[in-house]
């Protein structure tokens, strides 16, 4: 049994694993100033972008999601590992042999699941593209040579060769100390009479890597025609390999998506392939499902997808039946872009791999240069389904075509799309075909209006419009930032002072730790003491305040956090003077008269008391 992994090899994980570098592999970073950098999270929808990272800490933030930590933390979350299998992904790739307590450290045998399978994926690749060479696959080298790949290509993209053998791969990994049963999670072999049999057999291989460039899994590609089975066969679902979740090509595409705001979504490996030699390396590929919101996911992370953003999504389907159903499913999802999207389509029906063949690479950059607006793409669809030259026609086609013209949320956009379909179906009474249209508008907005008047869930995040509570977020994000600016003043403060039950507990967490005299000047250190210390339900609260920018350039500092305290007290006397105030009119100034000129002393230095705090409020 694997023991626990030393403290010292986990702190120097986070050492060698900064977190711009990592978090970056995943998501569109830029900066946002004050050190930080910003992107869309990886961990819940949005359109603006609300992930904070503050490299020289090294933590994480999402104000949209309220969820934060470190980097180990976010690898964690994004692939759904333990803790220990965190660090070994981080360790493998920092090149850190991880020493365990408990028994010591023994090659191959403490490593988590996910290492292990990720190992034998890796392996098999290898295996795969060290068999496409041998005399067995002359069939696999002839399909990439009738498609226009080189053998220099296929070594780009890892394209391999499974042997017509039941066992090939599996001896060959069980050899290198992978066991039956992970080749089997993995979904590289399947549970044979006598042992696991290999999964490919026969085949064109593909590796599918995730967004960091681990091979995850596998497409395979029938050779023989004459063979049972379907053309391509996937890896199966596994720890590993999530369909919905992956897209083909986008290890290679990533920084190209990133640079030139743009994905091109087509339909197979050698249409990936194509694309990429023909100078559109933004192409990306579903592997064995429908595009969908997982996908969308991806790439919006990669796109920064966000208002105002200026980036394309593209579609390539092909011109018949089939293709136009498919465009139409992308429709339906469309919204969730915030990017413009476009579909490309070959009227001839050729895809990018048999178009790069027949009319070379140019005609594939053409193609995706001559893309359409997804919008007039899905309403021509429709429209085509109907006899146009009668007026019954007509009317079924407007029909069928206002839910999507009236489901466009710009409404500008909406207005020129309602009169392009009065043109396209030839009523050329545009009044006429912006009721009909506005009538499935206002059905739509009523079932959004009885949406949004359900009760909403609870709330996960403070409402930090509220002055007060702002106000003791920004004391709390100094003393967890900069304590040393603070001073003891901040430990002067009651935790009446603060009104959020987790800013009281954060005070109180902070004076428990030490307070300001054992935070010194801040820093890493003192946020990971904190974190060390922290319950489960302040971890996010300290993550947040570590890495929330401060209101304050560096050279007013000192006066911005003098005059947070201030303003943090001014909140509290003012409390207080309001609370006295309605005692004293509760008392009787004739038959209470001790009490009541007790009350009018205290107020009077209460009052005094809050005209030097606004004055040192003031100062910021």
């Amino acid at each position: 049994m694997a023991g626990r992994i030393s403290d010292e090899d986990i702190a120097l994980v986070r050492e060698r694993s900064p977190i711009a570098d990592i978090v970056g592999e995943h998501i569109q970073l830029r900066n946002a100033g004050g050190g930080n950098l910003k992107g869309l999270c990886p961990f819940h929808e949005e359109k603006s972008p609300s992930f904070n990272v503050t490299p020289t800490r090294g933590y994480w933030y999402c104000f949209g999601c309220a969820e934060g930590g470190d980097v180990i933390t976010f690898v964690r979350r994004l692939e759904h590992l333990s803790f220990g299998e965190a660090v070994e992904r981080l360790a493998n790739r920092a090149g850190i042999q991880l020493r365990y307590e408990q028994g010591g450290y023994v090659p191959g045998r403490e490593q988590g699941e996910r290492s292990r399978l990720v190992e034998a994926h890796r392996a098999a690749a290898e295996f795969y593209v060290a068999k496409l060479g041998g005399p067995d696959a002359a069939l696999g080298r002839t399909f990439l040579s009738e498609r226009g790949f080189e053998r220099v290509d296929a070594e780009h993209f890892g394209v391999g060769y499974a042997p017509a053998e039941w066992e090939a791969l599996s001896r060959h990994l069980m050899a290198r100390g992978f066991t039956a049963a992970e080749l089997i999670k993995g979904g590289l072999a399947k549970e044979g009479r006598r042992g696991p049999i290999d999964r490919f057999r026969g085949r064109l291989v593909w590796p599918i890597r995730d967004i960091t460039g681990d091979v995850i899994g596998f497409g395979a590609r029938k050779l023989n025609e004459a063979e049972d089975g379907p053309k391509y066969l996937n890896t199966p679902e596994s720890p590993l390999y999530k369909k919905s979740e992956v897209l083909y090509g986008v290890d290679l595409a990533k920084r190209e998506i990133s640079k030139r705001s743009q994905a091109v979504i087509v339909e197979g490996y050698t249409d990936v392939m194509a694309c990429h030699l023909s100078g559109v390396p933004t192409a990306v590929a579903t592997c064995g499902t429908a595009f969908g919101q997982e996908h969308i996911k991806v790439l919006r992370r990669l796109l920064l997808d966000q208002s105002g953003s200026q980036g394309e999504v593209i579609f390539t389907f092909d011109g018949d039946a089939a293709g136009q159903k498919a465009a139409l499913r992308a429709f339906a999802d469309e919204q969730r872009f915030v990017t413009q999207t476009f579909v490309a389509v070959q009227p001839d029906g050729l895809d990018p791999c048999d178009l790069r063949v027949t009319r070379g690479e140019a005609a594939v950059r053409d193609l995706i240069a001559g893309r359409e607006p997804l919008f007039a793409f899905a309403i021509r669809s429709v429209i085509s389904r109907y006899d146009v030259s009668t007026n019954e026609g007509r009317l079924s086609a407007l029909d069928a075509a206002a839910p999507i013209v009236a489901g466009i949320k710009d409404r500008a956009l909406r207005q020129l799309y309602a009169v392009d379909l009065d043109r396209w179906l030839g009523f050329n009474n545009e009044r006429f075909v912006m009721d009909r249209i506005a009538e499935i508008s206002v059905t739509a907005q009523a079932t959004v209006r009885a949406r949004e008047r359900r009760p909403a869930g609870p709330r996960r995040v403070a409402d930090l419009t509220d002055p007060g509570v702002r106000t003791e977020a920004e004391v709390l994000k100094l003393a967890v930032q900069r304590p040393a600016l603070l001073g003891p003043g901040f430990e002067a403060i009651g935790p009446e002072a603060f009104t959020l039950p987790e800013h009281i507990a954060l005070h109180k967490l902070i004076l428990d730790t030490g307070g300001i005299a054992a935070a010194g000047p801040g820093g890493r250190e003192w946020v990971d003491r904190l974190l060390g210390e922290v319950p489960d339900t302040l971890r996010a609260v300290v993550t947040r305040f570590a890495v929330e920018e401060l209101r304050a350039d560096l050279a007013n500092e000192e006066r911005y956090a003098s005059a947070m305290l201030a303003a943090l007290e001014l909140i509290s006397v003012t409390r207080a003077i309001e609370e006295l105030k309605s005692r004293m009119q509760r008392t009787n100034p004739v038959e209470e008269q001790q009490d009541y000129n007790r009350l009018f002393a205290e107020l009077v230095a209460l009052e005094q008391q809050r005209r030097v705090l606004r004055e040192r409020a003031a100062g910021s």
